[in-house]
């Protein structure tokens, strides 16, 4: 391998999108700097590769140093090298995206040191971000919104126990579209991937729907290709 030339200077981070379901809005979790540059505005949390652990590793921290939670749904998407992302040098950032539920897990706060404040805010109220994490949030939704098509990624987001409203109403939100009650829910009982329980929904004003589980081992034993979930 040839030694790197003398003016190598490039630096690695990680970007991470968190996103969240709640309240029947789609979030990601948001940092609100406190230094420069971009003291003030808001970003994706994330931070540099430290020389002593890989980038996977590195994602892995961030990700429970915003959250105190290990073991989160996530995926590397895209990486970011243009000349000029960063003001301050050549810095090449690897994305991921997470997901998470988000039952009692609203006040979660990073520990970060260049971090104001950390807010759920919702994806159709997202503000221009600092450097180019607008570009890779974009990336990044556009990369769910294609994927949650064919792979089951939307449990990750979802109650362990939930409604096949509370599941449809999701793929809508994420989609953007509005999808048929019928043969979104014909589709989704015919894969024979969700546990139906013997519980409803308690401490609801309407009539209390069926809860159901998704059935990862189920899944795993009769699929290994794509599903076309919201097909119609």
């Amino acid at each position: 391998m040839e030694n790197l030339p003398q003016h190598f200077d490039s630096v690695f981070t990680v970007d991470c999108i968190i996103f969240g379901f709640d309240e029947g809005e789609l979030k990601i979790l948001l940092i609100e700097r406190n230094e420069e540059p971009f003291n003030g505005w808001f970003a994706l949390p994330g931070y540099f590769v430290e020389k002593t652990e890989s980038i996977e590793s590195a994602a892995e921290r961030i990700l429970y140093e915003c959250t105190g939670l290990k073991g989160i749904y996530m995926e590397q998407f895209y990486t970011f090298g243009a000349l000029e992302r960063h003001p301050q040098g050549r810095v090449i950032t690897v994305a991921y995206y997470a997901m998470i539920r988000l039952t009692n897990q609203k006040d979660l706060k990073p520990v970060t040191t260049f971090a104001r404040q950390a807010v759920w805010m919702p994806v159709k109220d997202m503000p221009e971000l600092a450097f180019d994490h607008s570009r890779i949030f974009r990336k990044g939704f556009e990369k769910i919104r294609n994927k949650i098509s064919y792979q089951p990624i939307a449990f990750e987001l979802l109650p362990e126990k939930f409604t096949l409203t509370q599941l449809q109403h999701l793929y809508e939100v994420i989609l953007n579209k509005k999808l048929d009650k019928r043969n979104f829910r014909k589709k989704m009982l015919a894969y024979d991937i969700l546990k139906e329980l013997d519980e409803k929904q308690k401490g609801v004003s309407y009539r209390a729907a069926k809860l159901y589980k998704f059935d990862k081992r189920k899944y795993a034993k009769h699929f290994n290709k794509e599903l076309t979930f919201t097909k119609e």
